[in-house]
């Protein structure tokens, strides 16, 4: 195994999406096929904000044939397969509970902001821990304001009961049962997970765990952020060290991008795909089963997430030549695209973007704008059948019943894509 590689930045990007599962096409079907999508994942990282669709269903869309909203909700509450925790609040799974449980122990016993929180509620912590032995499960909703401590302003919410239940969950004496209307309702640990996962991971396991698992997660990483993993102070000569030794181990290689100044890390065990990739070969893994109607994204382009991690975080600069800024925290004045506008994936290439919304008295995807990346596109006969299909295919995820593209301002995409909507 080779302990360095250098690759193309064409090879960077394929490789990005390819780790993902979103390129050369969706390899995944239904709900076993998403349950193998978010493990392989890392993170699933979940967002309260239903504009069309949620962020996390809009991911695993853009992965798995056949997605249907909420599939996560099933596999993660309903199989108990999946947890979520944390200040970045991601699905992963339920195996994996003794490592993030390790980091909870640390933040229980370091850090002092933690620490604050649990003297400045203890009264109403104590009291949803007495409530817990008599019922199942505690949801804050449950809690009238008028009869609560009131804290004006905190972002976790304002009653103390929130507060005290999103502590808990925190240091993992709670987790979440399920959701209602995506709010969380909670339930004592051994009502969640399997009594063997109640436990804590040794540090040093876990440290490894967190490092592969992040680069994993990034598929190239470039080592920013990386001493934020563990929930303790580290030194930038202590985090070089784990790298080192993990590349000396035969667990990571160093990566070269040329005409990039960074260095990256990639799992080892991930070399032979970058070397297909270098020498302009699909891994073999990653070819599709057209059967079912899976198509590349070539012939059907791909809408991504705000939050997918292949452009999300400025790796769409960086992977694709595309400045992406999710606007939906942006004032309305200094919009350039739209409150929830989407990039757009058309082979291995960024080449527009759409803002929309879900028109729900009538049951009608609107198209709010397009912008292309290249106007040329606007003409290009092959583009206008890809983003058809992706529209109908987008449409009928939605269960919306009509779609309507008056703001789709170039009129060959609009011609097509009315077209083969009507032929459904």
């Amino acid at each position: 195994m080779p302990d360095s590689i250098q690759i193309s930045p064409t090879v960077a990007r394929q490789f990005v999406l390819g780790k993902q599962q979103i390129w050369p096409g969706r390899r995944e079907r239904g709900l076993e096929g998403a349950e193998r999508a978010m493990r392989n994942m890392e993170h699933l990282q979940l967002d309260p904000l239903q504009i069309i669709a949620r962020s996390q269903d809009i991911m695993l869309h853009s992965r798995v044939l056949g997605y249907k909203p909420d599939d996560w909700q099933t596999l993660t509450y309903g199989q108990r397969k999946f947890f979520d925790w944390g200040g970045w609040l991601a699905v992963r799974p339920m195996e994996e509970l003794p490592y993030w449980r390790r980091l909870m122990q640390r933040d229980r016993d370091l850090n002092l902001d933690w620490q604050a929180e649990e003297r400045k509620h203890r009264t109403a912590i104590e009291e949803m821990r007495a409530l817990l032995t008599v019922r199942d499960t505690v949801a804050n909703r449950d809690f009238k304001m008028s009869e609560r401590t009131r804290h004006e302003g905190h972002y976790r919410g304002r009653k103390d009961s929130a507060l005290a239940l999103y502590y808990m969950w925190r240091m993992g004496e709670v987790m979440t049962h399920h959701r209602e209307r995506f709010e969380r309702v909670y339930a004592r640990t051994e009502l969640v997970a399997p009594s063997h996962l109640i436990t804590e991971a040794g540090d040093a396991e876990t440290d490894d765990f967190m490092l592969l698992k992040e680069v994993a997660f990034y598929g190239l990483h470039n080592g920013v952020g990386l001493r934020s993993l563990w929930h303790r102070p580290i030194s930038a000569e202590e985090l070089q060290m784990h790298l080192t030794r993990h590349v000396e181990a035969g667990n990571l290689i160093s990566v070269a991008v040329e005409g990039w100044r960074e260095k990256f890390t990639a799992l080892a065990a991930d070399a032979p795909f970058l070397r297909e990739l270098n020498a302009g070969r699909v891994p073999a893994s990653w070819v599709q089963d057209k059967a079912g109607g899976a198509l590349s994204t070539t012939d059907e382009c791909t809408f991504l997430s705000p939050l997918d991690n292949v452009s999300a975080r400025k790796r769409a600069a960086r992977l694709f030549d595309f400045d992406y800024v999710w606007e939906v925290y942006t004032k309305e004045h200094l919009r350039k695209f739209g409150y929830y506008a989407l990039p757009v994936l058309w082979g291995d290439r960024i080449v527009a973007r759409f803002d929309s919304k879900l028109d729900r008295t009538s049951n009608t995807y609107v198209i709010l704008g397009l912008w292309l990346e290249d106007k040329s596109l606007a003409k290009d006969q092959m583009f206008a059948q890809a983003l058809a299909r992706a529209y109908v295919h987008f449409t009928k995820f939605l269960s919306a019943e009509k779609l309507n593209v008056t703001a789709i301002k170039q009129p060959l995409l609009k011609s097509v894509i009315k077209e083969l909507f009507k032929k459904g």
